[in-house]
């Protein structure tokens, strides 16, 4: 009589729902794993389901702002990942309270249920010293969790695009209604923009023991791109032609300042000074292994997985190459 499979390992992903989230737990849904989804609104998680199958994926209620929650979310979990992060603060949503205090009350959970497989999904530039709320929470938020989880993986990508991204979406959707794009500071900020299912991918196998615990690995595309070129990729993926405007940083923070008191802003001061830096893999990175090719992943091109989902922004859609012809 053959032995008995071993069980099917549970992880528990904080912030399953949201952009990289979905892509981590599609990841692991093909691996095997069973997910519970620890969000906010569970009731508005229910379109993960289809990407594993019956039972695979269950999503509950947790909050990083209630301990007893985030402990609720983690019972019975063999490893947990955390996909939580926001990209400007509202009400009660503050990046102190989310991407700061957040982690180490996951990391405090995680010592207490006894799991030591966890990772921690940060970003590029995160530094204590930073006078960027953005960037000095993100690092606060790594050092929460190697507080009490200091085997902890830490990945940090670069500017990460795919379907639901808020990037090239966004400017994809500017283009299609003015004829001019802003480029702030001239567009020369660099960036490394990376594939979302790379980064999915890279959870993956953090679990799977193929990264080295306690290690900070930055998560980059193939290509370094200016602002400019991230614009010009994409207008011509979109098929459009839009003039690209200099808007002075100084300018840009002063429209900024309005802008981001609205519910939604597209633009806030801290985001304006975080176009002021670049945002790619470190040469350090590179050299000890500590990027995705390090971990055996070739990344996606930008060139190859924009058409798969900016193609609603052309001028007829998925039919502009039968229309053009």
């Amino acid at each position: 009589m053959p032995a008995p499979s071993e069980p099917t390992r549970l992880v528990t992903v904080f912030g399953g729902s949201g952009f990289v989230g979905r892509h981590v737990v599609r990841a692991l849904a093909r691996q095997g794993w069973r997910i519970r989804v620890a969000v906010r609104r569970p009731d508005l998680a229910g379109f993960l389901q289809p990407l594993g199958t019956v039972g695979q994926i269950k999503a509950v209620q947790a909050n990083l702002r209630y301990p007893w929650s985030v402990e609720r979310a983690m019972e019975g979990a063999d490893a947990v990942v955390n996909c939580v992060g926001i990209l400007f603060q509202a009400g009660r949503q503050s990046f102190d309270a989310i991407q700061a205090s957040g982690p180490k009350t996951i990391s405090e959970a995680a010592e207490k249920a006894g799991i030591a497989d966890v990772v921690h999904i940060s970003a590029i530039g995160a530094d204590a010293s930073s006078t960027i709320a953005y960037f000095r929470s993100k690092a606060e938020g790594e050092a929460g969790i190697l507080q009490h989880r200091p085997e902890a993986v830490i990945l940090r990508p670069s500017i990460v695009f795919g379907p639901e991204d808020d990037f090239f979406n966004r400017f994809a959707g500017m283009a299609g209604i003015s004829p001019v794009l802003p480029l702030i500071g001239g567009g020369e900020t660099r960036f490394q923009p990376v594939f979302v299912g790379d980064v999915a991918e890279a959870v993956v196998l953090a679990l799977s023991g193929k990264a080295k615990g306690g290690t900070v690995y930055e998560l980059g595309g193939p290509q370094v791109l200016t602002f400019r070129e991230c614009m010009e990729v994409m207008l011509k993926t979109v098929g459009r032609r839009r003039k690209l405007v200099s808007i002075p940083t100084g300018a840009a923070k002063v429209l900024a300042s309005f802008t981001g008191l609205l519910p939604k802003p597209p633009l806030t001061p801290d985001q304006v000074r975080q176009l002021e830096l670049d945002n790619v893999v470190s040469q350090e990175a590179k050299a000890e292994g500590r990027t995705l090719e390090g971990l055996g992943i070739e990344p996606a091109a930008l060139e190859l997985i924009l058409p798969t989902y900016l193609v609603r922004f052309r001028d007829h859609g998925q039919f502009a190459a039968r229309h053009s012809g």
